[in-house]
C-alpha cells in the first residue's frame, strides 16, 4: 500500500461516488462540516456529476454534453476532491482504499463518518456478441458516441450500393423498454431524420428502427392506456415496437426471440446496437463490510442510515441506485424499496445531508418521505407524455407533455449555472434547429497529426543503366591486336 496523497488531517466525511446523492451531500455538507473543523471528501473516478436524465438529449443533438454534467471542481470548492475509485471499505477500522484514476498505488483514507453513494452501472446478460457490439446509455461518453454513430451511419451508407449492406448501416435497435429506451430511440429517431433532410442520396424510408422490450408493455411508470398510446405514437413515425421479445444473439446478424414459446422472432443485421435494459448496483459494495439485500444493494433504513440485522451501523450512510431505501409511500419496487430513478437520489440526497448533519448534534432524525410527483418523457421536439400527480393525477400527450418533461428537468439539473446553459441550447435549437454536424475519429484524435509528422518513407534507389559500348569499338581491338 502506498503512502496517501496530501490529504487535509480533520475528521473526514467521505462520500463514495459523485453523482446525484454524492454531489448533493458534498453540496449541503461542505461548508457546515468546514466550520466545525471537519473536511468533506469525495471520491470519483471522474471529474463530473452525469445528470442522466439529458442523455437522450444529448445523442440527439439537444444539448452540449459538457452542459449535462456538473464540474465537481467548480461547485465543490470546499470539498476535498480524489480522482479514482473505492475498492474497498473497512468499516469497522474506518478506512477506505483508494485506487487512483491515474493507475497510481493505492492508498488508504480514514475517514469519520461514510456515505456510500456509488450510484448504479448497466446491467446485461451473457449475450453472445453484445459486449462486442453493443453500446449502453449510462455516460456521457457514450450519448456523444450515439450521436456521432447515428449520423456517421447515415453519411457512409448514402455513397454504398450494395442493398445490405446499405440496409445494415441505417438499422438502429434499442433493446429495453424503459424510459431511457425510448427516449433514446425517439431522439435518435428524430436526429435522424433532421440528418436525411439535408443527405439527398438517403430516403427516409429507408432508415429502420426497432425497439426491443422483453414484458408485454413498455414504460411501466405511465398508465397502461398512456403506454399504448406511447406504442401507437412509435410506429406511426415507423419505429417498430417488438414486445415480448428478447435478443438471443448479437454474433453477427441480430437474432430476437419470442419469450412466450422461445421461437425466432426476426434475424437481421444492424450497425448500431443500444442497450438500456435496466441498472444494478454498482459491484464496489459487496467489497466492504456492510450488509446487502439480495440485490446486491446496501441496507439501509428509511433515515438512510445502514442498518444489518444486529441493528444500526454508526457513522455509515447510504442512498440512491446502491441503497435499498424502504418506499413509505407504498408506490415503489414489489419488495418495499424505492425506484431507482435520479428523482429519488436527488430527494434522498437531501434528507441523508440533513440527518447526517443533525447525528452530529443527537437531533432527531427524519425518515425519507416522498411523494411521487409523476413521470414525464420526452419523445423529440414537441412530442412527449406526463404523468403529472399534483393536484390529482393528470396524464398528457404531445406539446404539452414535452413541455412538462423540459420544465421538470430544466428545473431539476443541479445548479443555476447549468440550468442557465442547458435553457440556452434550447433556446438556440428553437431558433437555429438541431445541430447535425458530424464529428469523426474522437477515439483517434492524434490520427492526422502522427500521419503528418511521420516522414514519408523514401522511394528505392533505381538500378543503375548498363551503358551502352561504343559501335565498332570490339571489331577494332581485334583487328589492332592481329
Amino acid at each position: 500500500m502506498a503512502s496517501s496523497p496530501q490529504l487535509l488531517d480533520r475528521p473526514r466525511v467521505l462520500v463514495v461516488g459523485g453523482g446525484y446523492v454524492g454531489l448533493y451531500v458534498a453540496l449541503k455538507l461542505q461548508k457546515k462540516i468546514a466550520n466545525a473543523g471537519g473536511i468533506v471528501t469525495l471520491v470519483d473516478p471522474l471529474p463530473y456529476m452525469t445528470y442522466q436524465p439529458f442523455l437522450p438529449e444529448v445523442a440527439g443533438g439537444n444539448i452540449e454534453a459538457r452542459h449535462a454534467v456538473v464540474s465537481h471542481r467548480q461547485h465543490l470548492k470546499q470539498t476535498e476532491l480524489l480522482q479514482g475509485r473505492v475498492t474497498s471499505i473497512d468499516h469497522a477500522n474506518r478506512t477506505a482504499v483508494v485506487a487512483p484514476a491515474d493507475g497510481g498505488d493505492n492508498f488508504e483514507v480514514p475517514y469519520f463518518d461514510v456515505v456510500i453513494a456509488a450510484g448504479a452501472i448497466t446491467r446485461t446478460f451473457p449475450i453472445k456478441g453484445l459486449a462486442e457490439k453493443g453500446i449502453g446509455l449510462k455516460t456521457i461518453e457514450e450519448a456523444v458516441a450515439l450521436r456521432n454513430s447515428v449520423l456517421d451511419r447515415i453519411e457512409v451508407a448514402s455513397s454504398m450500393t450494395d442493398p445490405a449492406e446499405r440496409a445494415r448501416a441505417l438499422t438502429f435497435v434499442v433493446v429495453g423498454g424503459g424510459f431511457a429506451g425510448i427516449e433514446c430511440i425517439t431522439e435518435m429517431e428524430d436526429l435522424a431524420r433532421a440528418a436525411v433532410k439535408n443527405n439527398p442520396r438517403v430516403k427516409q424510408e429507408e432508415v429502420r428502427f426497432v425497439l426491443v422490450e422483453a414484458m408485454g408493455r413498455i414504460m411501466p411508470e405511465v398508465t397502461a392506456s398512456q403506454a399504448e398510446w406511447v406504442v401507437e405514437h412509435l410506429r406511426s413515425r415507423g419505429i417498430e415496437v417488438l414486445l415480448n421479445t428478447s435478443l438471443d444473439n448479437a454474433e453477427g446478424s441480430l437474432k430476437l426471440i419470442n419469450l412466450p414459446d422461445k421461437s425466432l422472432a426476426q434475424d437481421f443485421e444492424a450497425d448500431t446496437l443500444v442497450w438500456t435494459a435496466g441498472v444494478q448496483a454498482n459491484p464496489m459494495v459487496r467489497s466492504t463490510d456492510f450488509p446487502l439485500e439480495p440485490r446486491g444493494r446496501v441496507r439501509v433504513l428509511a433515515d438512510l442510515r445502514i442498518a444489518g440485522d444486529e441493528g444500526i451501523i454508526p457513522n455509515a450512510w447510504a442512498a440512491g441506485d446502491v441503497a435499498a431505501v424502504p418506499d413509505l409511500s407504498g408506490s415503489g419496487l414489489p419488495d418495499g424499496t424505492c425506484v431507482p430513478n435520479a428523482q429519488h437520489a436527488l430527494r434522498q440526497a437531501k434528507r441523508l445531508a440533513k440527518n447526517l448533519w443533525a447525528s452530529r448534534w443527537d437531533k432527531e432524525l427524519k425518515d425519507y418521505k416522498h411523494k411521487n410527483l409523476g413521470a414525464v418523457a420526452g419523445f423529440g421536439e414537441w412530442k412527449g407524455v406526463a404523468n403529472i400527480n399534483i393536484l390529482g393525477r393528470i396524464g398528457l400527450k404531445g406539446p404539452l407533455a414535452w413541455l412538462a418533461h423540459r420544465g421538470y428537468h430544466g428545473f431539476a439539473m443541479p445548479t443555476f449555472e447549468r440550468k442557465i446553459r442547458v435553457i440556452m441550447n434550447w433556446i438556440l435549437i428553437f431558433l437555429m434547429g438541431r445541430d447535425t454536424t458530424q464529428l469523426i475519429d474522437l477515439d483517434n484524435p492524434r490520427g492526422a497529426f502522427v500521419a503528418a509528422a511521420t516522414p514519408a518513407p523514401k522511394p528505392a534507389a533505381a538500378p543503375a543503366a548498363e551503358q551502352p559500348k561504343a559501335a565498332g569499338s570490339a571489331e577494332r581491338v581485334t583487328a589492332d591486336s592481329k
